[in-house]
């Protein structure tokens, strides 16, 4: 649904939609949200945020309220005790969104699969746009995922899975 008005010219549309997109793909700010993991995929994700990995400059900035955030970053398994915490704060975001899942446990339920308080993966729950596996997955990794997710939202033919 776009906020454009709809009395605005063709030409105009376009523009205001391109702009729009530009915003987007340079600026993402990102909310980190554990679901329940053994915390090594967290910590890659922290490494991924200091000046050695410098993810500032594709404009990634860490929020901490989903209400400001564009990207929610999800490690670990859902558990039964995350599920209603990780529904809220995907719907606290304003839209549009983006989920990535990060590490083998939030993209298959990885080594707590069959627990029972284990749901799943992260699509269990709520939809994903980037699966990054691993584990737990290097910080480059989890740049080329980021990267992957923001060219797919400028409209080229990558894909969003990471094969690393």
């Amino acid at each position: 649904m776009s906020d454009i008005p709809a009395g605005l010219p063709k030409p105009w549309t376009r523009m205001l939609d391109a702009v729009r997109t530009w915003a987007r793909v340079n600026s993402p700010w990102a909310i980190h949200f554990n679901s329940g993991s053994c915390n090594g995929c967290d910590i890659e994700i922290l490494a991924t945020l200091t000046p050695r990995f410098d993810v500032e400059r594709f404009g990634i900035k860490l929020q901490g309220s989903p209400r400001h955030a564009d990207v929610l970053i999800c490690t670990g398994p859902v558990t039964a005790q995350a599920r209603d915490r990780l529904k809220r704060v995907y719907e606290q975001m304003p839209d549009p969104k983006f989920v990535i899942a990060v590490g083998s446990c939030a993209t298959s339920g990885g080594v707590f699969q069959g627990c029972y308080n284990v749901a799943g993966g992260i699509d269990q729950v709520i939809p994903v746009n980037a699966f990054i596996p691993g584990c737990p997955p290097r910080p480059e990794a989890i740049i080329d995922g980021v990267v992957k997710l923001l060219g797919s939202l400028q409209g080229t033919k990558e894909t969003t899975e990471v094969t690393k």
